[in-house]
């Protein structure tokens, strides 16, 4: 009896325990399957929304192109904007062979040379009028190998894989220093994910060019100081009154409590084209070079990028629109490139693509960029015409940095501005404007030659004597050589700048240029870099000098 009751309290104790066990009943049952916990919910669980298991799918999903296979000629690219700026090439490119012996006729000759018909095999570019002078041209190896780069880096933007370089990191740490002695220190001190490659470099400095340029000069651990011979004493006076609301005193910590008593930074970025198109979380990077500062960036020109009016946010996309025009696809290579939207660029299957495709609209860069494609309206964008009286919005886009768009001359908006400004609150940055260009519009009536940009009435020769007076540095860059050059050598020909400004920062090379080199549709041998060299200059500061003169009683 005794033994019967403690095996019926094992059994019960046994029933007690948490871990599963099987029945006394049936102790020879097969090895059973292991158990699944009973799922728990509390009651706050229910508001929670189900993870969505397509989201890491999505984002892991298999690229169109792989590593290996980048190389297309323009042809046979497998996306529409590349073909189409093949074919735009082939109407406005000569033949350079053609073109020398051309050169040798006389001037009275009729005879043109051809357009370029024939891909070079190696570079995917159409470079040649046909196969035989593309084996006669000896120039062509010089910089075959750097056209092939950039069709690599074409179709490796719209590949469809991740595009790591272009995740952005967060705000920096307080206690590490940011060092701008070149790309690789700076993504290092940064924290940017590692760039393993040289197209990520390529991909990474083009994208990041704008922002991080701004940030280079006006940042007090700049590389561009007096004892390099960069920066001018005038310069060092200019610099450092921007720094007094950029930075906290020495010893302070840069945290963004200490913003609430600075005046805000502004930025004016004349001319704007390509930069006016960069996501606002790449302009964001700018601020975090700042945590201390507020920064309201205004974007003016008449290329500037507007966003998508309210009106067709909510339009449903027809069929021939379900992959974004070709015209915004080619920009977005040139511009806004780090948002990784071209992984929604892949081709429809054959299927279910329509019998006659659709050519795509491509704009080439001939002589003045185009207008880039309407940006992202964000939740807090706001028209702002009734403020300025012409085509702009305004989004305030984090606490830190405010965001304006002008689509006008500098001229139309002037009047605006010229009561406000301040040396220690304002500067003008001007990205590759062109000043020693001949302008496309206007001619000297005395001479019947066309004047320079600078000196231009329609462009910028009442814009830069303005700037001058308002005492504010005004930071330049230039995409060549060549580009520097021209355009500083036009200062000494403008009228009302020649002899009116002082040197801020002496012309030279940009650490923070982009390494990705840009072809021209109208002739491919013409590759330059963004933002090569920069300088800067201010209006002339002339002191009062007090005179005493002695009177004799």
């Amino acid at each position: 009896m005794l033994s019967h009751i403690q095996r019926r309290s094992c059994t019960r104790l046994s029933a007690l325990r948490p871990t599963p066990s099987l029945s006394p009943r049936s102790p020879l049952l097969p090895l059973a399957r292991p158990s699944v916990p009973a799922s728990t919910r509390t009651f706050l669980s229910w508001f929670k929304s189900k993870p969505k298991h397509g989201s890491q799918a999505q984002k892991d999903k298999q690229p169109i192109l792989t590593e290996d296979n980048l190389f297309h000629p323009f042809s046979h690219s497998p996306f529409p904007a590349i073909r189409a700026r093949g074919e735009a090439i082939r109407k406005l490119a000569p033949c350079p062979v053609c073109a020398a012996e051309h050169d040798l006729l006389h001037a009275h000759t009729k005879a043109q040379p051809k357009a370029v018909a024939f891909e070079c095999p190696d570079c995917g570019w159409p470079t040649h009028c046909s196969e035989e002078h593309w084996k006669r041209d000896q120039e062509h190896q010089k910089y075959c190998s750097r056209l092939r780069e950039v069709n690599e880096d074409e179709h490796d933007l719209r590949s469809g894989r991740r595009m790591r370089e272009f995740e952005m990191p967060g705000p920096q740490d307080t206690e590490a220093a940011i060092s701008f002695a070149n790309w690789d220190v700076f993504w290092y001190t940064r924290e940017f994910p590692s760039m393993d490659t040289e197209r990520s470099r390529r991909h990474a400095s083009k994208i990041l060019t704008y922002p991080i340029t701004i940030g280079s000069v006006l940042h007090q651990f700049s590389n561009l100081t007096l004892s390099n011979q960069r920066l001018t004493p005038e310069g060092s006076r200019s610099l450092a009154a921007l720094r007094t609301n950029l930075h906290v005193p020495p010893g302070a910590p840069e945290t963004p409590e200490a913003a609430a008593t600075k005046p805000q930074m502004r930025i004016f970025i004349l001319g704007a084209r390509a930069e006016s198109a960069l996501p606002p979380h790449i302009w964001e990077q700018l601020c975090l070079l700042f945590p201390s500062a507020l920064f309201h960036l205004y974007f003016i020109g008449p290329q500037v990028s507007l966003p998508k009016p309210a009106s067709e946010l909510n339009r449903r996309p027809t069929k021939k629109t379900d992959s974004p025009p070709a015209s915004q696809e080619a920009e977005s290579s040139t511009t806004a490139s780090a948002s990784g939207d071209r992984a929604q660029t892949a081709s429809v299957p054959a299927e279910e693509k329509p019998q006659e495709e659709e050519k795509p609209v491509y704009v080439p860069n001939v002589y003045q960029p185009p207008t880039p494609a309407p940006i992202m309206r964000l939740k807090r964008t706001r028209e702002s015409i009734q403020q300025y009286g012409v085509p702009s919005y305004t989004v305030p886009y984090t606490p830190q940095l405010t965001i304006t768009g002008m689509q006008a001359n500098y001229m139309d908006v002037h009047a605006q501005f010229q009561e406000t400004f301040d040396p220690y609150t304002d500067c003008f940055f001007l990205f590759s404007p062109g000043f020693g260009f001949p302008s496309p519009t206007s001619t000297n009536p005395e001479t019947g030659e066309p004047y320079l940009q600078i000196a231009s009435p329609t462009e910028w020769g009442p814009v830069i004597p303005l700037l001058l007076a308002s005492k504010c540095p005004i930071f330049v860059t230039g995409f060549s050589p060549a580009d520097v050059e021209r355009d500083v050598t036009s200062l000494s020909a403008a009228p009302e700048v020649a002899g009116e400004f002082d040197w801020v920062i002496t012309p030279g090379p940009n650490a923070f240029g982009s390494e990705k080199w840009e072809v021209a549709d109208f002739d491919p041998r013409v590759m330059v870099k963004t933002n090569w060299g920069i300088w800067g200059i201010r209006g002339k500061r002339r002191d009062v000098q007090e005179k005493y003169s002695w009177l004799p009683l």
